[in-house]
């Protein structure tokens, strides 16, 4: 989702730009958020600048919105990779999304929107 809203080759730039920039939507981040954008900006595509100010982006957006996983989220998202196949970090979003009574927009359609876990950023009202 954040990386979607910076990156206009991203299937869901246009859709995802709002959560990221619109401060009247509220949003959440979890702490390994930080690691799967650098991971995924610096590791995979070699732009660390930007993995930087991604990561700097999404604390200033959440503030104080930054969700540490925590024993209780470890054993919820534990049951979710037992129920779904995922994988323990998507199964943290959706652990934590329950645990919080949000709704987790993201754009990994495959494992998270397709099973009904996550809704696309363009499907949010």
């Amino acid at each position: 989702m954040w990386i979607a809203a910076k990156d206009a080759d991203e299937p869901y730039c246009e859709a995802a730009r709002p959560f990221v920039l619109d401060t009247s939507i509220p949003v959440a981040a979890l702490d390994l958020t930080f690691y799967e954008v650098a991971n995924a900006v610096a590791a995979k595509r070699q732009r660390g600048g930007e993995a930087v100010e991604l990561c700097r982006l999404i604390a200033a957006r959440c503030l104080d919105n930054v969700v540490a996983v925590d024993a209780e989220s470890i054993q919820s998202a534990v049951e979710v990779v037992a129920e779904h196949g995922l994988t323990a970090y998507d199964a943290a979003y959706v652990a934590v999304a329950r645990r919080n009574g949000w709704t987790l927009v993201s754009t990994d359609i495959v494992d998270l929107v397709s099973k009904g876990l996550a809704v696309a950023p363009d499907a949010v009202a």
